[in-house]
């Protein structure tokens, strides 16, 4: 997402919090859908390293789930909790998951089965 007006969008939106991060979802303003996600980390994470680590696997476990499973008419922010840095990157794939199916994001026709 480019500017701080799109991230004001999406926090007006609906949330979703879970142990590693907290999901953002608000309607698309732009008239052809495209998924955007964007990502932040404040600095009660930790350092800049520990921030960035948290900001990286974030960007990944979107990268993997949110375009063949989110609907594309909305905008994505996901906020790093400090527990992303030590968490499972498998927990934090199916977290993300469950986020989506709570908001209610998923695309049409898709079932995801949680353990």
């Amino acid at each position: 997402m480019p500017n701080r007006r799109d991230f004001l969008r999406v926090q007006a939106g609906r949330r979703c919090a879970m142990p590693g991060f907290v999901l953002q979802v608000a309607p698309t303003d732009r008239p052809q859908p495209l998924v955007r996600v964007g990502f932040t980390v404040s600095r009660k994470v930790g350092n800049a390293v520990a921030r960035n680590r948290v900001r990286r696997r974030l960007r990944e476990i979107a990268g993997m789930v949110i375009p063949g499973e989110a609907r594309p008419d909305l905008d994505y922010v996901l906020v790093g909790r400090q527990a992303a840095i030590g968490r499972d990157f498998g927990a934090l794939r199916q977290e993300l998951l469950e986020a989506l199916r709570r908001l209610k994001a998923l695309a049409p026709g898709d079932v995801v089965a949680t353990p």
